[in-house]
């Protein structure tokens, strides 16, 4: 974060963090800096009450109403509900970037690890065989977060997790504000504008999803090779927060709802730096490109952190069953990729 942004936070978040005591309170601008440095670096409580010269308790009550403040003063500026038009933008940056039409974003589930809740039995215990809260979102071809549902059960699948959010149940009930159906380009074929994601979701028209199963056909290995394309940009979103945002690295040692709290800001955050500061933030090469052949080329944050673990395919929710017009549309959206290769 540069100096710049560190202001332009400050001015938002600033009077907020402004305390009146008999004795002289710690400065607003210390209280932001030393939360940003602890989200940042992902440094123990112990070891800034050190730095800092204050107790440990006093770290840990900073850190956590910061990230509070942060999260509701700037979650209406830097995420907020997504209209039609907005959708419209999303969807052409997805047909020039990636090359899938009609897309409007990305879906995808991970795991936030963190120190076993007390009498939490295996609610939280997830197939990685550790103890960790879900965090869903959807992003746009630019690696923006544009919806995000934090704090459930890490015991729950992708598909679940998705199914309890309030994006999710406005997608499936197509009340997304998403565009109306439109022609796909160069065809007289009209589809529904949709989402992606992986094989932890349910096929919808306005969710797609790939092909299950082995030994495809070329129209179906096609179709998903370049959802696949599009789908990268969740994955790069993940990767490139856990990057700056180290905080996220290693296991929470806190209560599931601080926790929460530690996400939907590093969440909020991610969108503001990358706005305000975004050649430093996510540089070109940073995050996944793709070449002149079409084939992807991984990015430089991949040799930094590991991807955040996600739901396997293998453990999903069965008994998802779609609608015969939802594989009506993959059908078309598979055949028109098939001969409208990437230029």
């Amino acid at each position: 974060m540069t100096p710049a942004a560190f202001d332009k936070l400050y001015d938002v978040v600033g009077k907020l963090l402004v305390k009146k005591s008999l004795r002289q309170p710690i400065a607003a601008k210390c209280r932001l800096f030393l939360t940003l440095m602890y989200l940042a670096h992902g440094s123990s409580h112990f070891y800034l009450s050190r730095l800092f010269r204050m107790g440990v308790s006093t770290v840990r009550s900073i850190t956590q109403e910061v990230t509070q403040i942060i999260w509701n003063k700037l979650c209406g500026i830097y995420l907020p509900e997504v209209d039609e038009n907005s959708w419209k933008q999303y969807s052409n940056e997805f047909k020039i970037q990636w090359n899938l039409p009609n897309c409007c974003g990305a879906i995808d589930g991970k795991h936030i690890t963190l120190e076993c809740p007390p009498k939490s039995g295996s609610l939280y215990f997830n197939y990685k065989k550790q103890h960790s809260i879900s965090l869903m979102a959807i992003c746009d071809a630019n690696y923006n977060f544009l919806a995000v549902d934090a704090g459930a059960y890490g015991g729950n699948s992708d598909g679940s997790v998705f199914a309890a959010s309030e994006f999710g149940r406005r997608l499936l009930r197509d009340e997304l504000n998403l565009p109306s159906p439109c022609a796909l380009p160069r065809s007289e074929h009209i589809i529904p504008h949709y989402i992606v994601g992986d094989a932890a979701f349910p096929l919808k028209s306005n969710l797609m999803r790939p092909y299950p199963g082995r030994n495809l056909s070329l129209t179906k290995e096609n179709f998903n090779r370049r959802l696949s394309r599009a789908r990268r940009t969740i994955e790069n979103a993940f990767g490139i927060m856990v990057a700056r945002w180290r905080i996220l690295k290693s296991p929470l040692i806190m209560h599931p709802m601080s926790a929460e709290h530690i996400v939907k800001s590093v969440v909020i955050l991610h969108n503001f730096v990358k706005q305000h500061c975004g050649s430093q933030y996510a540089p070109r090469g940073f995050a996944d490109i793709a070449n002149e052949d079409g084939d992807v080329q991984e990015g430089e944050w991949r040799k930094l952190v590991e991807p955040m673990a996600s739901v396997s395919a293998g453990i999903v929710q069965r008994g998802n069953n779609a609608a015969r017009s939802a594989y009506d549309i993959r059908d078309l959206l598979a055949q028109y990729l098939l001969e409208n290769k990437i230029p």
